[in-house]
């Protein structure tokens, strides 16, 4: 291993540290303010700043959170004390991360199908971002399954982006976060899901391969393996665990720094147990963590409400959920954290 995989490495694993996971704080600005209107909450600079600065600032919150990404925006923003939220991340020994993409976009040719895009400028976007503190970054795929879909350009669409994003990334000796993410909300069984998961992690890890992403210097962001919202089907918690290890295990190599799972739309309780599960299997040769968004933020994002006078209430609902989530990558989470308010 070079010393620029050293590096990249450290970090990655600093990422997946024990008992502790990332927290996905990188909302584009429209989408930040579809969940404030739902809430009354006006989506100005300053609202978004404040909500940011409320969960950074919750007392404790390094203790579960070894990183942070963060969007263009709240990169450039600063804490009411005026640091940068980058250095006062870095305070705290909480690595920032940026999201780099720049969207899912429909796929020509694909009715129903989605590509991500942002690659041009990509290389002097990181430079940037490097500059501003930014050590690892997120580059989120899209697959839908449906009727005929995935289709195999769309799967090589994605991860032909992933490798490019993943290369670029570690020349500027940021750690890339690859998230292929299979959507759980069509129809579809659970073993639609594990068939779909499995042929795109091989078409992914086979893209990273041949552009020359280090393994050693990245981490991993899956979706589990579970039933289609729509499809009716009911999966035990122990019965997402065997199949998301089974499928990882078959196509991950061990050589990745860590892997830490998205939610995607899982309630914050079923986020916990799949992740408590998985850990409590064993066998994983990877650190096992979390990478959540809503399911880290939403009881905190409610809470707070836009009220500064809720601000404390929101940082409770944040450690609850962090605690919660810590708890579960040693397989130690249980029901009676949500009622103890620990």
């Amino acid at each position: 291993m070079d010393d620029k995989t050293k590096e990249l490495n450290a970090i990655a694993t600093a990422m997946v540290a024990p008992g502790k996971g990332i927290l996905a704080a990188d909302e584009s600005s429209p989408t930040i303010g579809k969940r404030f209107a739902a809430l009354g909450i006006e989506s100005t600079e300053e609202n978004r700043r404040s909500y940011r600065e409320m969960f950074f600032s919750a007392e404790g919150i390094q203790e579960y959170v070894s990183g942070t990404i963060l969007y263009d925006e709240t990169i450039r923003q600063s804490a009411s004390d005026g640091t940068t939220f980058p250095e006062y991340l870095k305070k705290l020994n909480i690595i920032p991360g940026i999201k780099v993409d720049t969207g899912a976009k429909d796929l020509a040719g694909h009715p129903g199908e989605k590509v991500t895009e942002g690659l041009d400028g990509l290389r002097e976007r990181l430079a940037e971002y490097y500059e501003l503190g930014a050590r690892f970054a997120k580059w989120r795929a899209v697959i839908t399954i449906g009727d005929g879909i995935p289709s195999d350009y769309c799967l090589e669409a994605n991860a032909h982006a992933l490798a490019r994003y993943g290369a670029l990334c570690q020349e500027a000796g940021i750690v890339p976060i690859i998230e292929p993410e299979v959507l759980m909300d069509a129809d579809n069984t659970m073993e639609t899901c594990y068939a779909v998961t499995d042929k795109t992690l091989h078409t992914v890890f086979g893209a990273l391969y041949r552009a020359g992403v280090k393994f050693e210097g990245m981490v991993l962001k899956p979706n589990m393996v579970v039933p289609g919202k729509k499809s009716g089907q009911k999966a035990t918690v122990r019965q997402v665990a065997e199949l998301t290890l089974e499928v990882l295990k078959k196509n991950v190599p061990a050589s990745v720094a860590g892997i830490a799972f998205l939610s995607g739309g899982q309630s914050d309780q079923e986020a916990s147990a799949h992740l408590n599960e998985l850990n409590k299997l064993g066998g994983a040769p990877w650190p096992l963590t979390y990478s959540y968004g809503r399911a880290l933020q939403t009881a905190a994002m409610e809470t707070w409400a836009g009220k500064p006078e809720n601000r404390a209430a929101g940082q409770a609902a944040a450690l609850l959920r962090a605690r919660a989530n810590s708890a579960a990558t040693y397989g130690k989470y249980s029901e009676q954290l949500e009622t103890a308010g620990v």
